[in-house]
This record gives structure tokens, C-alpha cells and sequence, in this order.
């Protein structure tokens, strides 16, 4: 299939003149003459490539703000900044926002066709890169022969049938994406888009914006979760954590089927699939007054309970087989043995649960890939005696109020982490299970010293 190119200039000469050499160049064109056309083009669809003038109608860099608006509902697509009034400053400023190139007036047709062809391919690089870590991801089986494993893979058959809200209950790192991501790709919605949002991640002010999307005063709109997830599903992480007048708007989504993004005066309808997940018991949830009990029945419809991994240990060699395969192959070495090693794992009561076991085994590949017994030993007991010292004393927080010996406990855990992997953001986020961003915000917001 063609990449298709979006051209934005006020000039209608240049307009035709760059369209004219990249058709030629076995592309596909769409044009805009100003602000306004090239909005209406961009939320109509995104194109692969975008080319903006710096300078159109509205203002001095409403390219800019355009190039913007783009990488808020996709920062992987690349945009080519072009001016005729180019400065240093400018281009800069351009580069700053986010474009992938910046081209000065006239410009050189070859130039410009390098720039588009590395443009295409670097967006076809992320997209293929982004396929494969979710094949990579939808994959992966729920393995097992425990009954909790047994009944949730006829839930997931029966669930995949329905469009019923579904409310996943389990510990971290239990697998309850996998189980959502499962209902999704079995049921009619499949081929729409699955999009997750973490509530407990989510700065409190933007959850709004987040969920419903933005109007703003410069006509631009922000996408939120709901809309992304049209026709599909979202996933709702850690559903327990949306504050109480939030709640209360969601709730006023599932009654009417639409509503307002911050800001906006029109409806926007809603098809979208909802599946929560929690680690917290909501019903207690509700007890303390934190969370809505009418919205948890109409979340609630069906519940999925995941157990714990310490409570399914003849599902533990079964996991270990399958992850050892996978991740053998996924590097390229020969296949790990570690069944002489199940009953030394079957003994360990995996807080971190099927993520742990996993990150576990991914250590393993790395750090021992000749499959040296003494060597693997090692890192299983010195993965294991880490762990256990990272527990947090409870008995300390006695003394200090909730949020606070949270907030305690998080930092303790995090620097903990962070020092495991020699300040390495990229590791430590893997194996606590958290997007690195998002582990980067989290640890700048606890005032963790020492990030680079």
C-alpha cells in the first residue's frame, strides 16, 4: 500500500508543485490551503507523512501548532517543517516540537524526497515495531492446568461472545492485561483498537482530559481514551483509583452512551467495550467511601478473580517451560533447561506473581545464555534473597497515616529497584512493570535522587 503524504501550504503553487513531485515519487497525496482544511484533514485521518508550511493563516507558527495537534493523537508520525522565512531560531523551535525535518524555501527536490523516503521509512520502522511487540504480547497463553487457569479460559469463551463490562480482580502481575487483551481479540471487536489507560498513573487534574479529550481555544482537540477506543475496547487499570467525581461522570457515560470532552459543547456518542481491572477489593472500596457503589454494579456485570501464583504451583513448571521457550527464542539462544530447578522455585511464593517468574527467566537468558547449572543457580538465589529484602517493614508504617506510609512505601521499593539495576530507568521499569515514562514521572513526583 501507498504511504500517503498530507501537504499543508496557503500557497497554491507550492501546494501543487510538492504534490506534483511526490506523486511522482509513488506516493499518495492529500492537500490543505489553511489552518482550518488542515485540521479537518488530520481528525478526518492521519497520513503517514505530513509536510507544513511554518507560516499559514491563522498566524506566525500555526505549522507549528499544527505539528503539535499531530503528535498529540500520534507522536510517531513524522512532519516536515518547510518555511520561506527560515531562521535559525525557527528551526530550532521546529525540531523542538517534534518535526522529523526542517526545510528552507525553495527547496531542492531531491533533498525533499530523501527527507519524505526516510520519513516513510522510519514510520514503517515503529509500526512494524510496534506490531511485533503486540504479537509478541497477544502471543502469549494463559498456561496452566490449575482450576482458577481452567475457569478463566471458559470465561474468557463465554465473555468473548457478549459486549458485558467485565471487572478483573488480581494481584500484580497475575496476567489480568492478558485476560482483557484475550476477551478483546476473541470477540467481534478484534480488528478495532484495544487501548488501556492506568488509573493509579494518571495525574489527578488530568484524568478528565485523559478519559474524555479537550477542546481547546485554539480549535484544536485532544483525543481521550474513549474516543482512541472507538469501536473497540478499553481497558480501565486499576479502576479503584479514579477520584470519587470522576467517578460520577463515568458512571453518566455508561447510563447515557455519549459525552463532552473538557471544554466542549457537543456530544460525542460512545461504542466502546469497557473492562476494568484491580488489585483492591471494591466492595471495601466502597465501605471507606472511595469509590462509588453504583458505578461497581454497573462495572461489575461479570467478575473474573485471578489467583495469586503461590496458590497454582503445579501451574509454576508449566509457565516455566513455556517462558523459557519464548524468551529463548526471542534471543536467539539455545533453549533454557531449568527443570532441575522447579522445586527450588516451587518453594518460593512469587509476591511479584507471573511477572516475576517471567522477569525472571528473562534475567536467566541474558546473564547466563550457555545455560551454566552453577551460574543459573546464582541468579535464582540471588534474585530470590533480593526480592525478599526489598519487603518493606511493615511495622514502620504504624505510625504515619495512609497516604504517607504509601508514598513511603513506594519510594523505599523504587530506589530499591533503581539501585538493583545501577540507575538504569529502562531495566528497573521492566521488571517492576511499569511504563518508563511513566516510572520516570513517578520517581521525579517522590523526589528519588540520582536520575539522569
Amino acid at each position: 500500500m501507498k504511504a500517503e503524504i498530507l501537504i499543508i501550504d496557503d500557497n497554491p503553487d507550492i501546494r501543487h508543485i510538492l504534490k506534483d513531485i511526490i506523486e511522482d515519487s509513488g506516493f499518495k497525496t492529500r492537500i490543505a490551503a489553511n489552518y482550518n482544511q488542515a485540521l479537518t484533514e488530520i481528525d478526518k485521518k492521519l497520513p503517514d507523512v505530513a509536510i507544513i508550511d511554518v507560516k499559514l493563516d491563522k498566524g506566525d507558527n500555526d505549522g507549528i501548532e499544527l505539528l503539535s495537534h499531530i503528535k498529540k493523537i500520534n507522536p510517531d508520525i513524522p512532519v516536515i517543517i518547510i518555511s520561506g522565512h527560515a531562521n535559525i531560531e525557527m528551526a530550532i523551535k521546529s525540531l523542538q516540537s517534534g518535526a522529523f525535518e526542517f526545510i528552507e524555501k525553495p527547496f531542492d527536490k531531491d533533498r525533499l524526497i530523501n527527507f519524505v523516503n526516510r520519513a516513510v521509512e522510519n514510520f514503517r520502522l515503529k509500526n512494524e515495531n510496534k506490531n511485533l511487540q503486540s504479537r509478541l504480547f497477544q502471543s502469549f497463553e494463559l498456561i496452566g492446568k490449575s482450576d482458577n487457569i481452567e475457569i478463566i479460559k471458559d470465561q474468557i469463551n463465554r465473555l468473548s461472545n457478549t459486549e458485558s463490562r467485565v471487572l478483573i480482580y488480581g494481584p500484580t502481575g497475575s496476567g489480568k492485561e492478558l485476560i482483557a487483551r484475550k476477551i478483546h481479540n476473541q470477540s467481534k471487536r478484534s480488528t478495532n483498537p484495544f487501548i488501556i489507560i492506568n488509573a493509579a498513573l494518571l495525574d489527578v487534574e488530568k484524568y478528565e482530559v485523559e478519559l474524555f479529550g479537550e477542546e481547546r481555544d485554539d480549535g484544536t482537540i485532544s483525543y481521550g481514551a474513549l474516543e482512541k477506543a472507538t469501536g473497540g475496547t478499553l481497558l480501565i487499570d486499576q479502576v479503584s483509583e479514579i477520584p470519587l467525581e470522576t467517578q460520577s461522570k463515568i458512571l453518566r457515560v455508561l447510563t447515557d452512551q455519549k459525552f463532552r470532552r473538557t471544554n466542549g459543547n457537543h456530544d460525542v456518542n460512545v461504542n466502546v467495550r469497557i473492562i476494568c481491572s484491580t488489585i483492591k477489593d471494591i466492595r471495601e472500596e466502597i465501605h471507606l467511601g472511595n469509590f462509588r457503589e453504583d458505578l461497581f454494579h454497573r462495572l461489575n456485570v461479570i467478575q473474573v478473580k485471578v489467583e495469586p501464583l503461590s496458590k497454582k504451583i503445579e501451574d509454576i513448571p508449566l509457565l516455566i517451560e513455556y517462558f523459557s521457550k519464548i524468551i529463548s527464542d526471542a534471543y536467539n539462544i539455545k533453549k533454557l533447561e531449568l527443570n532441575t530447578y522447579i522445586n527450588y522455585l516451587n518453594n518460593y511464593n512469587w509476591p511479584g506473581n507471573i511477572r516475576e517468574l517471567r522477569n525472571l527467566i528473562e534475567r536467566i537468558a541474558i546473564l547466563s545464555p550457555g545455560n551454566s547449572s552453577d551460574k543459573i543457580l546464582n541468579i535464582i538465589k540471588e534474585s530470590i534473597k533480593q526480592r525478599e529484602n526489598d519487603v518493606f517493614d511493615v511495622n514502620d508504617t504504624l505510625s504515619v497515616p495512609l497516604k504517607e506510609a504509601r508514598v513511603n512505601f513506594e519510594k523505599e521499593y523504587l530506589t530499591t529497584q533503581l539501585k538493583k539495576f545501577g540507575g538504569n530507568i529502562t531495566k528497573t521499569s521492566r521488571f517492576v512493570g511499569m511504563e518508563r515514562s511513566a516510572l520516570y514521572r513517578k520517581l521525579k513526583l517522590l523526589g528519588v535522587k540520582g536520575l539522569n
